[in-house]
């Protein structure tokens, strides 16, 4: 049985006046025990957010596929580790397209992440114009043939199905559409990894909310939730830890 994991992305929100939203989460989360629940914030109050967080882990939102190197602005695994997250989000609809990262790079970035002991997040899903043309089951299925790292196992691997027309938009797909793609993302790691591929969570991302969380989180294959604006603070995101406990 695979437990629940609701992980929050707080994107480019956050200050240390954001603290206490951080740390009334991590209360939620205790008071859950039975869901995992992650933030994953930005670099510059991972450190003080792990020191507010108590037993919950802090994450990043995105690193550099290398060490150390001439990489202006960039962040490696071995800074995450020492500011203090112990996750990792890579390959994210919002990083592939405006940054024009590829599959590749979050390839890379994932390996990475293992390299440094980092759990990873791994993100894929289709376009609006994808979907339309009836293209979402192959550009999933594409992206995790060509994102998912050697060696890809749950104690360190977490797949998050996230349509790009979904994230920020109020949009969600249908429970069906959902449960869909959960199960081709399943099959494709079953085809990759075999049996370690039943121990992978498979996270739906996209608009996710406290109104809609039970639904989803119910459906099919879907084992937890990566949530964007509905995380930043405690009023919105407890509701879903909430629905996860339930769920679970």
């Amino acid at each position: 049985m695979r437990r629940k994991l609701v992980a929050g992305n707080w994107k480019m929100h956050g200050l240390k006046a954001d603290l206490p939203q951080v740390a009334a989460i991590a209360e939620a989360a205790a008071a859950h025990p039975g869901v995992d629940v992650t933030l994953c914030l930005p670099f510059t109050l991972i450190e003080a957010g792990a020191g507010v967080a108590g037993a919950m882990p802090v994450g990043a939102q995105d690193l550099h596929e290398n060490d150390r190197g001439a990489h202006t602005g960039c962040i490696s695994g071995p800074m995450l580790v020492e500011a203090g997250a112990s996750v990792v989000i890579v390959g994210h609809s919002e990083r592939r397209g405006d940054q024009h990262e590829t599959s590749h790079d979050a390839w890379a970035k994932a390996a990475a992440g293992r390299r440094n002991g980092l759990g990873v997040i791994l993100c894929c899903g289709e376009t609006e114009a994808e979907r339309d043309a009836g293209r979402a089951e192959r550009i999933v299925q594409s992206q995790i043939e060509k994102s998912l790292p050697d060696g890809a196992s749950g104690e360190w691997l977490t797949l998050a199905y996230e349509p790009r027309w979904a994230i920020g938009t109020g949009k969600t797909p249908t429970l069906e559409d959902i449960a869909a793609i959960h199960a081709i993302a399943r099959a494709k790691l079953r085809q990759m990894v075999g049996d370690a591929a039943d121990g992978i969570r498979i996270l739906y991302g996209g608009s996710v909310t406290g109104a809609n969380a039970a639904a989803i989180l119910g459906t099919e294959n879907v084992d937890g939730a990566l949530v964007g604006g509905a995380s930043l603070t405690a009023e919105k995101f407890v509701p879903i830890i909430a629905a996860a406990a339930r769920a679970g």
